[in-house]
């Protein structure tokens, strides 16, 4: 994991705990390569902070369930089950087609143009090969159709969600033909909302995120992420 160091001129446990979330937002944390465990030393001394504002900011974070700590074993990033994987896709195929189908009718054109420009970056046959990169612009795209609902709630509700759909879009992205039928996805969206049709835009975002469900579904197993959690934290 790496952290920037705290401004010393802002709410020092706030930023602690701002830190650490937005560094384990950009890990995969479903990778069978990642290492969930988080070494306190390290962190606090890359934050350049010391212990209390660090564990401070551990505690609210393991009250939100992103870590967990484990008496005389350390502190634990904290994947979700299968099933609780499947139910977060199908929350978020929720609140993001209701975005859409509003940002269909309240979005302003140059709005609805930066999806575009988001989604043009992929439009070549070299897009398979970037994942990561595809990745990072695949999150922006559908954060951006929250965004351009300008439906607050919306987006607050769905933030409760984004650690981990962040991390399961991560490690999906890469299985199969997942980016070409992503990129294809993605420009139908577009054109839905530029048809300012709210019905179609609706259903083409939840359709898009109900194959993510699909995937994870037939492809990920029970069994192969409690064998994972278990070798990371023994």
């Amino acid at each position: 994991m790496k952290l920037r160091p705290i401004a010393t001129n802002f709410t020092l446990k706030d930023h602690v705990y701002e830190r650490l979330r937005e560094a384990i937002t950009e890990m995969d944390i479903y990778s069978a390569d990642t290492d969930l465990r988080l070494d306190e030393r390290s962190l606090a001394e890359q934050l350049e902070v010391s212990r209390t504002p660090l564990r401070d900011a551990i505690a609210r974070l393991e009250s939100e369930g992103l870590v967990s700590v484990v008496p005389r074993k350390g502190v634990f990033l904290l994947r979700k089950s299968l099933n609780e994987i499947l139910e977060m896709i199908v929350a978020w195929a929720a609140l993001e087609s209701m975005a859409a189908r509003i940002a269909a009718t309240e979005a302003t054109d140059a709005e609805i143009e930066s999806l575009r420009k988001i989604a043009s970056r992929h439009n070549d046959k070299e897009s398979p090969t970037r994942i990561s990169e595809y990745s990072d612009d695949n999150i922006k795209f559908h954060l951006r159709i929250l965004e351009i609902s300008h439906c607050a709630l919306l987006k607050v509700m769905a933030e409760g969600l984004f650690l981990h759909m962040h991390a399961v879009r991560m490690r999906a992205m890469g299985e199969g033909d997942r980016i070409e039928r992503s990129v294809v996805d993605h420009a139908e969206i577009i054109e839905a909302l530029e048809a300012r049709d709210a019905d179609a835009a609706a259903a083409r975002v939840r359709e898009h995120t109900m194959r993510l469900h699909e995937h994870v579904r037939k492809t990920w197993t029970r069994l192969e992420l409690a064998q994972k959690d278990k070798a990371k934290t023994a």
